[in-house]
């Protein structure tokens, strides 16, 4: 199986965090973002970010920053838009997404999501509290649907999702939730100490 590349879906809005670019935000020595990188990094072939406004801000990582396809801040959804519609002009035939606020995912992320995805089109991470749709694995030949379900009003990605075979690559949560997501200054403090 070809190693897909990865998107950071960083679009949103943070409203929780007084719009900061929330992977932006100092966890310890390193942003958020940098840990996010230095885990999605080893586990694909490429890695790109999905950010809204201006991107010179993320010049110093060096990436490729999608900016959603689609006017209106949609959401997750169209931040996986715009990964697919780049991983199509690289010729990939499939992505990986990875939330710019979670910085402690599994290391074995991409394996397991492909490894469910044998059984469906799309793949997503799931724990014992619940689904994780911004942590999936999505076939580029699915962008166009995805763009028409965007432009009918469509918004949450597991309404979308549960429209096509969806399968679960389940992951234990141990003593830490490992998609914990930086949403506020409190969620902020919580990281600290487990990165500590």
């Amino acid at each position: 199986m070809t190693i897909p590349p990865g998107v950071i879906l960083g679009g949103g809005l943070a409203r929780r965090m007084g719009g900061a670019d929330k992977g932006l935000l100092r966890l310890g020595e390193e942003t958020i973002l940098d840990r996010v990188i230095a885990r999605l990094r080893p586990q694909v072939s490429a890695v790109a970010l999905n950010a809204n406004g201006e991107p010179s801000r993320f010049d110093a990582l060096g990436l490729p920053v999608l900016a959603d396809s689609v006017d209106g801040f949609l959401g997750p959804l169209a931040g996986v838009l715009a990964g697919l519609d780049w991983a199509a002009d690289e010729g990939a035939s499939h992505i990986v997404t990875a939330a710019w606020d979670t910085p402690f995912f599994p290391e074995d992320l991409v394996r397991r999501l492909e490894a469910a995805a044998a059984n469906a089109p799309i793949a997503l991470a799931r724990t014992t509290d619940g689904r994780h749709p911004t942590f999936g694995y999505w076939p580029v030949a699915l962008r166009d649907d995805l763009r028409d379900a965007l432009k009918a009003g469509t918004r949450k990605v597991l309404a979308w999702t549960d429209r096509h075979g969806t399968a679960y690559a389940d992951f234990p949560s141990g003593e830490i939730d490992p998609f914990f997501n930086v949403n506020t200054p409190e969620d902020l403090a919580i990281a600290e100490g487990i990165a500590g």
